[in-house]
């Protein structure tokens, strides 16, 4: 009983923090303040309730546009999970390999994927293949280096423990490492998953003819701004509703983990 009064006072903060900002939102739109303040035309802000209204005069073109978009997040981050996965087992049992490729891992996140999108649309064309590796490889490093960190922050004791024990070292990996690092993992995939929606629009702006990002440059060229905030909210719920799918199964299957 407690427990579920803590959680509803918990969600009552950000609640009322959004319904505050979108009532402001929604007086300072209507009465040209945001548009003064900025010394642009009023209909270039529109208001909340404008923007609920696009979502659904619009709803057949965000339903048929999200849809691309939600396949290809869906499709990179899968992508980027196995991946990231693997290339971390393989940095943790190689001293080698990490010593090699952990420092270029790090210096690759200094690369602007909004730089790296257009050439891989140039050298893929314009079908779904450069989407899904702008994505992958925005989700591949939170997934890499936090899957990474949990796989080395075993207990030395248990190590030395399962050794003195004849354990071999796959074994070692599959009962102490991995189940250690899956929690890690989570966190991980939970950052990349959030951030994932930023790569398929990046993809979509550098050269596609569907999707949410596709949609956006459409309505950011016409002036619909309505329909423009419409497809972030859309994006938006994407990102939000894949976090709290992933936050559901780390509860189930990496419940140590809290």
């Amino acid at each position: 009983m407690m427990l579920g009064r803590a959680r509803i006072q918990m969600m009552l903060a950000p609640v009322a923090l959004v319904v505050i900002a979108l009532g402001a939102w929604e007086l300072a739109a209507r009465w040209d303040l945001l548009a003064d303040a900025l010394s642009i035309e009023p209909f270039l802000i529109p208001a909340p309730s404008d923007i609920a209204e696009a979502l659904w005069a619009d709803r057949d073109l965000l339903a048929d546009d999200g849809l691309v978009t939600l396949q290809e997040v869906v499709l990179g981050f899968g992508l980027a999970l196995v991946a990231g996965l693997a290339f971390a087992a393989a940095l943790h049992l190689s001293e080698s390999l990490r010593r090699a490729f952990y420092p270029v891992l790090v210096a690759s996140q200094a690369v602007p994927i909004i730089v790296v999108a257009p050439i891989l649309v140039v050298w893929f064309g314009f079908g779904i293949t450069p989407k899904l590796l702008i994505i992958a490889l925005i989700c591949f490093f939170p997934i890499t280096v936090n899957t990474l960190d949990g796989l080395r922050s075993v207990d030395p004791d248990l190590i030395k423990l399962m050794r003195t024990l004849d354990a071999s070292r796959l074994r070692i990996f599959t009962h102490a490492e991995a189940p250690s690092a899956l929690p890690y993992a989570f966190s991980g995939a939970k950052v990349a998953v959030a951030v994932a929606v930023i790569g398929a629009v990046f993809g979509e702006w550098s050269g596609s003819s569907s999707g949410l990002g596709h949609l956006m440059l459409q309505a950011s060229a016409q002036l619909e701004t309505a329909r423009l905030f419409a497809a972030v909210v859309v994006l938006s719920a994407f990102a939000v509703s894949l976090f709290a799918l992933l936050s559901v199964l780390e509860r189930r299957i990496a419940w140590w983990g809290r």
